[in-house]
């Protein structure tokens, strides 16, 4: 075997070896894209839950029927758990920066703020309401 076809060879596998990267890159970020926006819309779940039940146990349309008000249930169950969840996330947060607040200077509250901003942990962020204080009773 000569020189050049030696190369040729080398170059054609190294050719054949980037496109299977790229085209595996390309699938691969498909993939994750599809499974990414799936996984961010929580609200999509009883309808992917009764298509994966549909699929899996080869339900008639009579039984996906029948099944459809308890998943539409468990469905809305879950989104509140989420939403309680969520709060909650949000109420120790803001709980960890008033008390992170006390031991800061001035620019370093504004700092942290800065940050609360930057993640969605301000007061009205997602629709959410800081309790405002009761007032006291005046004698």
């Amino acid at each position: 075997m000569n020189r050049v076809l030696q190369w040729k060879l080398i170059g054609g596998f190294i050719l054949v070896f980037i496109a299977g990267g790229i085209t595996g890159a390309f699938f691969g970020g498909l993939h994750a894209r599809h499974v990414f926006f799936e996984f961010h819309h929580p609200e999509l779940i009883g309808i992917r839950m009764k298509e994966e039940l549909r699929k899996e146990l080869n339900l008639t349309p009579e039984q996906v029927a029948k099944i459809s008000p308890i998943i539409d249930k468990t469905a809305a169950q879950l989104k509140q758990i989420r939403r309680d969840t969520g709060r909650r996330v949000h109420e120790i947060m803001m709980e960890a920066h008033r008390e992170m607040a006390a031991n800061l200077t001035d620019e370093q509250r504004l700092k942290l703020q800065q940050i609360a901003d930057r993640h969605g942990h301000r007061p009205h962020a997602h629709g959410l309401r800081e309790p405002t204080p009761e007032p006291s009773p005046t004698p």
